[in-house]
């Protein structure tokens, strides 16, 4: 670690990764040797850079004797989690019991899976209606999303708290805060989902902790309700960005839920709802419903652009899901080759062979904007609008977009 704190302060050259067992080596190295010979850190593409620093910090583990599994991030993961009881609880006290559809109309169904959709996708306050009390009462998968300890890492427990009831008791303020909004066109394409054989749903993961609980919930309700037969989540091999998720995180959240004592002033009814949801995941889990899996692609310094040529295992893979969520700023960046495009830019053009390729699946993201890039509004002029009037929006948080792809589903997938 002092190695790499002396190469980035003195802006060394990037060298190769060391062959440390890890799978995506030669990925690393194919692309340094193609592209980045001679680049150092502050000439070398910033995402590249980002992603290379990590890497790098992953190899001072995996060449040691003793530390090789040592994930330097895990603690800040789990405190932050174990911090957030207000929104744990809440959401756990609503969906500990089953999402019930008894007694109503197909029109009634139909409508409150519909309302429960845009409440769990975004936080969109809803009108009061019968079931309204099944609701929860701050943002969920989208707005879940705020919390990301590489840029947030000192956060505050009422900074925390904050952060995961964006909007609070004024969600209807939210979404006019959604600068790109396909919320309508994902509802219509997981509906027709119900109808297919396979109603598969992927999850390309952002941060371990509460956004992983939110992603849960989520998750649930897609199976509970019918709108998905299958869930997989995709997360990463090893720490990275310092709260993505790994299967350390995966694991130690349900079980944390199941038979952990992270919240030591929780009632007995909390900790129990808590448990029953817990155990009604790993149930998932059991029965394949679930299915948590980590591809070595997701740990390289390649965009997405790259992934049908570079990881064609892996493209295929999600060539046969009905729909593909990617969460969070990271993997938006990576999505749109982390480009300065103008910000009406079509989000099918700007992802590329994600959306253009033969075979590529339907792809969502949901992202809280966090970085530079924007893509997928109406028009230039929000963006113009908020570059004068609100100088640093596209750091803050307070934005967020939800932007579909259609793709080209069904087609064979073909490879140069």
């Amino acid at each position: 670690m002092d190695v790499l704190m002396q190469d980035l302060s003195g802006n060394q050259k990037l060298r190769s990764i060391i062959d440390d067992g890890e799978a995506d080596v030669a990925l690393w190295n194919k692309e340094i040797a193609k592209y980045f010979q001679g680049k150092d850190f502050m000439n070398a593409p910033w995402l590249f850079a980002e992603a290379y620093k990590y890497r790098r910090l992953r190899e001072a583990f995996t060449v040691s004797k003793f530390w090789s599994d040592y994930d330097v991030f895990y603690r800040q993961k789990c405190d932050t989690f174990s911090r957030s009881s207000d929104a744990v609880f809440e959401l756990s006290m609503r969906f500990a019991e089953p999402f019930t559809q008894s007694g109503k109309s197909p029109e009634a169904r139909s409508e409150a899976e519909r309302l429960m959709f845009l409440e769990l996708t975004q936080g969109l306050q809803l009108p009061d209606v019968e079931y309204i009390h099944q609701l929860p009462s701050f943002p969920v998968c989208l707005w879940g999303n705020s919390t990301d300890l590489s840029l947030l890492i000192n956060m505050t427990e009422d900074q925390i708290k904050s952060l995961q009831s964006t909007g609070g008791d004024h969600l209807a303020a939210t979404e006019k805060n959604i600068l790109g909004n396909h919320l309508s066109q994902l509802w219509e394409t997981v509906k027709d989902n119900r109808d297919k054989t396979n109603g598969r749903i992927d999850f390309v993961l952002d941060n371990a902790g509460f956004e992983l609980y939110c992603d849960c919930v989520y998750a649930d309700f897609l199976i509970q309700s019918g709108l998905a037969k299958q869930i997989r989540f995709h997360g990463k091999r090893y720490p990275w960005f310092v709260s993505d998720v790994t299967r350390k995180d995966w694991e130690w959240l349900l079980n944390s839920m199941v038979y952990g004592h992270l919240f030591p002033k929780a009632t007995e009814q909390e900790r129990e709802s808590l448990r029953r949801l817990g155990l009604r995941w790993k149930q998932y889990e059991r029965e394949g419903k679930w299915v948590y899996e980590q591809h070595p692609f997701w740990c390289t310094g390649y965009t997405f652009w790259e992934l049908h040529s570079e990881a064609p295992d892996l493209f295929l893979h999600l060539s046969r899901s009905d729909l593909v969520f990617f969460k969070g700023d990271l993997n938006h960046r990576k999505l749109t080759y982390d480009c300065a495009a103008p910000a009406s830019t079509p989000f099918d053009i700007a992802i590329g062979p994600m959306a253009s390729a033969a075979g590529a699946p339907k792809v969502c993201s949901l992202r809280t904007i966090k970085s530079d890039v924007v893509v997928g509004l109406e028009s230039d002029e929000t963006a113009e609008r908020l570059d004068k009037e609100e100088p640093g929006w596209k750091i803050s948080g307070k934005y967020a977009v939800v932007l579909l792809s259609e793709g080209r589903p069904g087609e064979k997938v073909r490879f140069a």
